[in-house]
């Protein structure tokens, strides 16, 4: 079994710090118009497309591409990059409870027929029920998670290509349809760490994504959702989101993890944990338990750092460390049964390189990717004392060096 790698469009903005790299600064619920932040990367398309590019040149399968307030639309933003690519997939989050599940079935069936099959869907049922009221959503946590389950059986049904009736507690359909069936069906991407989830998970999920906490954590998530998916007579796999600081030495890394510390102060990381400790997601709490809203011992297991959920919702833990190091991690993870890395680093267009040129090569020499991407160097001649390519595609990589 090998790993699939995917990487992450920041559609909300993009920065060198783990705060203030949101266009919209102050949530952009005092202004009207977007300020310019100092060192803040607007989510244009030029520059979102430049991530991309890199992704998909760097041998990344997909990009996963958030929903929410703060962040452009994944659907719009991510149909308009496949026009920038060739191969790259998008991994488009989306929330079941603010559209209708034919619309979705339909909006699918037409993604996969212009980008020629490289939908990937993220099911975001949603814990923060603020977030929710914004889009007009007034369910509690349970009853949303049972509304996913619907919203999805009717997707799958009207995916069938004949008329599909649904007769539910949230969704009432007649002759649902999808006259031209998406070819292939999108794989769906479901996370959630809860009770009502996991019901949700086993019976639709193709991939179950969980948040990045240490290993012995992630196997109790593995083991809970596979014995699910076993009594529906059903198999799931399991993926798992993370952050990463990859450098050559495990020195530059952790430097690089201290410095993004360091720009945090006191007050930061206070105001953080309280919006974000009135969360209702339970894998939002297991994240916040990870490290206490304390800066001590963010190390919770050996190269996994907990430094990001000081002040980031969602994905709370890096991979810090050298290459082989980071490398070491994904295939312990990978033990595990986890199959898809879904990866990002600040700033995400730096760090996909420096996971790319540095990881990824690890990992193919452990025989854990099918390949790596050809250099655009095979084939030049050195030049300036440079090496050209090493033979097979991979770039040689030289000390000091990325």
């Amino acid at each position: 079994m090998t790993v699939h790698l995917h990487w992450f469009l920041p559609t909300g903005g993009d920065g060198r710090t783990l705060v203030d790299r949101h266009a919209y600064t102050d949530g952009g619920i005092k202004r009207s118009r977007i300020t310019p932040v100092t060192g803040v990367r607007a989510p244009d398309i030029e520059y979102l497309a430049q991530i991309a590019k890199a992704a998909e040149q760097l041998g990344f399968e997909a990009v996963l591409t958030p929903t929410g307030t703060w962040c452009e639309d994944a659907w719009l933003t991510t149909a308009a990059l496949a026009q920038h690519t060739e191969r790259l997939k998008f991994l488009v989050a989306f929330r079941p409870g603010v559209i209708s599940p034919v619309l979705a079935a339909q909006m699918a069936a037409t993604y996969q027929r212009i980008t020629r099959g490289r939908l990937l869907l993220n099911v975001v049922t949603g814990g923060d029920s603020t977030e929710q009221r914004r889009f007009g959503d007034h369910l509690d946590h349970d009853r949303r998670y049972a509304r996913t389950s619907e919203f999805l059986s009717v997707v799958r049904g009207v995916w069938r290509g004949r008329p599909y009736d649904f007769d539910g507690e949230h969704y009432q359909v007649e002759g649902g349809l999808t006259a031209l069936p998406p070819d292939p069906l999108p794989e769906i991407f479901f996370g959630g760490s809860s009770a009502a989830a996991g019901p949700v998970a086993a019976d639709h999920a193709d991939v179950y994504l969980t948040w990045g906490e240490p290993p012995a954590q992630v196997k109790q998530k593995i083991d809970w959702i596979r014995g699910l998916a076993e009594e529906r007579g059903r198999t799931v796999r399991f993926g798992i989101r993370l952050h990463t600081i990859s450098r050559d030495a495990s020195r530059e890394a952790w430097a690089t993890a201290d410095r993004l510390l360091g720009d945090l102060d006191a007050e930061t990381i206070a105001a953080a944990q309280q919006a974000l400790g009135k969360s209702e997601s339970v894998g939002q709490q297991r994240m916040l338990a990870l490290h206490g809203g304390s800066r001590a011992d963010l190390e919770i297991s050996p190269n996994l750092w907990a430094g990001v959920g000081l002040v980031r919702g969602g994905a709370g833990t890096a991979l810090v460390g050298s290459h082989a190091e980071v490398a070491d991690r994904i295939e312990e993870y990978h033990d595990l049964g986890i199959e898809h890395f879904v990866l990002s680093g600040y700033p995400h267009l730096e760090e996909a390189y420096w996971f790319g040129e540095g990881v990824t090569p690890e990992l193919a020499a452990r025989g854990l990717l099918p390949r790596i991407p050809a250099s655009p160097l095979l084939g030049v001649p050195a030049a300036n004392g440079r090496p050209a390519s090493a033979p097979g595609g991979a770039p040689l990589l030289v000390g000091g060096g990325r």
